[in-house]
């Protein structure tokens, strides 16, 4: 009997320490050195998660990385370090906020090294940032650093890649490991493998990079931008092709795709099973095997019949007639599908696993794109036709705004990557995700203005306020005070009387010195004189401190307005915060026999400006939008001063691009325009004969600069009701307008 207790002692002792063993409760060493890594992130359970035969890894590229099964992405990242140094990096750890505290956000552009060629797309990005609000040449000023060398192709199959380049970064003085630079990148690796690696170790470097995986992204850190070709526009951008909403929001197709077709290696999965969804009817996705020198050699069974269908449709066709556009990952995770779908107003239904969508950082892309998984291609066609017609004019709106705001041009992809570093730098001046994903956009809402909703007219409607109902007058004068009687004096008196007026500025862009104080009118309105910046006609437009009102009425020294005149235009401003609301219209026109942009003034059944010579717009276009926005090239602001003239068409291309909608013009008033047209004052713009053809040259200028005509056509004019109604003058509230 006691021998019987002892033997099942022993035996249940050994069945318990085979079943520790088997269960990773003890860890046998594999050599007689101690193993560092069985340290490092070890627990308990790890070598059964790694025991073979047991839930086998769905995705086929796993099957030869057991490592990586059942660890979570973040782990996934730190435990390949093979690509840089800084794998772990993010703002806090690796960024000098130091540099950024005396001058601000300021990048700086090494200059280009001699015998060094650059790329058309990377001298393109170079020349955006020496173009905007954030280039210094002084790199003791700047925050951010960007390299003068090509680092766009690191494909080493490429005739754009640049050799050496670790040696040549890391003799840069002012490299620093890195710290507080930029990368910008779009191809990475090569055939077979397409690694993310550079080729070079990026140090405490950000990047920009296009097809970046969220295995290899850096939260808060790095940025990840769009595949872009080499044609993409520097500056300006084409325009959405979504001209107007239809209901039901369908097309001819409902799921599009041509591209190419990879037999074997990475990326070829997807593209390969694309036939078993295709049905030649409403989901068309057509590949091609013929690319590529040995394609012929390489061909399978299916690529004859997929070529000779591929050649069948128009790609463009398809793309304008489809409500969702797939975009499945090529050889790399980005395509340049996904921009092409978003010029199209074609929903991107993405199929590229593990992809870091563009600007995910401040874009929700679940409001403009469907995110589909590449294992689960069979049920794409019945999840898209599921989505409510609702949900997909929803969708659909999203592309077109996102594209306008963001990627339409080279330089707003540019400008976009720095204003989300800003926007982390001096992040108590951060924009919130409502105005990055909300028209106008993130690239418009400066947070020089402010960071705070109310103050900008786009989102009243949303937040249930309205505009402060004053407004500041700015009256611009040029000519010398030498007689009470001149109608600047007349124009004062009268916008002082209304009952909206909160201040009177006059700005003094006279070369003759400020008249005595005693020579101004006294009015009910507090009147202040102030001298324009350089005496330039954009000074007008410049964002003054003095401004307590969101309204600004801009009037030229020779406008005639009453006070009526001016409280209906306020109160009509009040219902479109938004616009330019004012008197004197204009409108452009296509020369077909000149081909190009034609400016009138003649009086038509449509408009599409109102000059800022009286007209009432929202402080936001001014401070500092005018003087600092994107969209708006210094260069343009510059041809502006030189000439005087067009900046009341200057800015109507801003308003009008910025919010899509035409100017609101009131009360027909033919006075105004035969006393403009009759000053005979030497300093008036009118008198100069070359005042209209410079108008002309301005007007295709601008628009050859903003990529498109953004002028809108309209055919609204705002009367007062009773205006002119055969009832009692009594009864009208405006009654003096139609005395006018």
């Amino acid at each position: 009997m006691q021998a019987k207790k002892r033997y099942l002692i022993l035996f249940s002792a050994g069945a318990s320490l085979i079943l520790l063993f088997c269960f990773g409760g003890i860890q046998v060493p594999l050599s007689g050195r101690r193993d560092d890594q069985s340290l490092t992130g070890y627990h308990p359970g790890a070598r059964w998660r790694r025991l073979q035969g047991y839930l086998r890894a769905f995705s086929t590229w796993e099957k030869d990385h057991d490592f990586h099964e059942h660890i979570s992405p973040r782990q996934k990242r730190d435990s390949n370090s093979g690509l840089y140094t800084g794998r772990r990096c993010r703002m806090e750890s690796c960024f000098d906020f130091s540099l950024c505290e005396k001058n601000g956000f300021k990048v700086y552009v090494y200059p280009q090294q001699k015998g060094e060629k650059l790329s058309e797309s990377y001298q393109n990005i170079l020349s955006s940032i020496e173009g905007s609000r954030f280039y210094t040449p002084d790199p003791a000023q700047a925050c951010l650093f960007v390299l003068s060398l090509d680092t766009l192709d690191r494909d080493q199959l490429s005739p754009q890649y640049v050799h050496n380049l670790k040696a040549k970064i890391q003799s840069l003085p002012l490299w620093n490991e890195g710290r507080n630079h930029i990368i910008f990148n779009l191809y990475s690796g090569t055939w077979p493998d397409y690694t993310e690696d550079l080729g070079f170790d990026i140090g405490f470097a950000m990047l920009a990079k296009a097809s970046i995986s969220t295995e290899n992204f850096r939260p808060n850190f790095d940025v990840s931008i769009p595949l872009f070709s080499k044609d993409h526009p520097r500056t300006g951008g084409d325009r959405g092709f979504l001209k107007h909403n239809t209901i039901p929001p369908y097309r001819k197709y409902m799921l599009v795709f041509k591209g190419k077709r990879y037999l074997t290696g990475i990326g070829s999965d997807t593209r390969n099973a694309l036939y078993h969804v295709h049905n030649s009817e409403d989901v068309v996705l057509l590949t091609t095997c013929k690319h590529g020198k040995d394609w012929q050699k390489h061909k399978d069974a299916r690529c004859d019949k997929d070529n000779a269908e591929y050649d069948k449709y128009d790609y463009r066709e398809m793309l304008y007639n489809s409500t969702f556009c797939l975009v499945p990952r090529g050889r790399r995770l980005g395509s340049f599908r996904f921009l092409e779908a978003l010029q199209a107003a074609c929903v991107p239904v993405m199929l590229s696993n593990g992809w870091e969508l563009p600007f995910s950082e401040i874009i929700n892309w679940n409001t403009a794109a469907v995110i589909g998984d590449e294992r689960l291609l069979l049920q794409i066609p019945s999840t898209v036709r599921s989505i409510h017609q609702d949900k997909i004019l929803s969708l659909r709106q999203q592309t077109q705004f996102l594209w306008e705001a963001y990627f339409n041009s080279l330089e707003k992809i540019v400008l976009t990557t720095l204003e989300i570093i800003q926007d982390r730098v001096l992040l108590h001046a951060s924009r919130s995700s409502l105005m990055w994903n909300s028209l106008p956009g993130g690239l418009f809402t400066l947070p020089q203005y402010s960071t705070n909703l109310g103050d900008f007219p786009f989102y009243y409607a949303k937040l249930g306020t309205k505009p402060y109902p004053k407004f500041t007058a700015i009256i611009h004068m040029v000519t010398p005070l030498v007689s009470q009687s001149q109608p600047v004096m007349k124009l004062l008196v009268a916008v002082a009387k209304s009952q909206y007026c909160a201040q009177v500025i006059v700005l003094w862009n006279s070369d003759k010195p400020l008249p005595a104080k005693h020579r101004w009118p006294v009015t009910s309105a507090p009147v202040s004189v102030i001298e324009g910046e350089s005496k330039v006609i954009n000074s007008r437009f410049l964002p003054y401190n003095t401004i307590p009102t969101d309204a600004v009425l801009s009037l030229d020294e020779d406008t005639v307005l009453s006070t009526t005149e001016v409280d209906f235009a306020f109160t009509v401003w009040q219902s479109f915060p938004d616009r330019i609301v004012g008197y004197p219209a204009r409108s452009h026109f296509w020369d077909s026999n000149k081909e190009r942009w034609g400016y009138t003034s003649k009086w038509t059944n449509d408009y599409s400006m109102v000059l800022t010579g009286a007209a009432i717009y929202h402080n936001c276009f001014c401070a500092p939008s005018y003087q600092h926005s994107p969209m708006l090239s210094p260069s343009l602001r510059t041809m502006v001063d030189q000439m005087s003239n067009c900046e009341d068409i200057l800015m109507n291309f801003l308003v009008s691009s910025v919010t899509k909608l035409p100017p609101v013009k009131v009360t027909q008033k033919k006075q105004y325009k035969e006393t403009m047209m009759g000053q005979s004052s030497r300093a008036s713009r009118w008198a100069d004969p070359d005042h209209f053809a410079q108008r002309q040259t301005c007007m295709n200028k601008f628009a050859n600069w903003f990529g498109t005509m953004p002028l809108i056509h309209s055919q609204m004019r705002m009367d007062p009701v009773l205006f002119k109604d055969q009832v009692s003058i009594l009864r009208k509230k405006y009654r003096d307008i139609e005395r006018l």
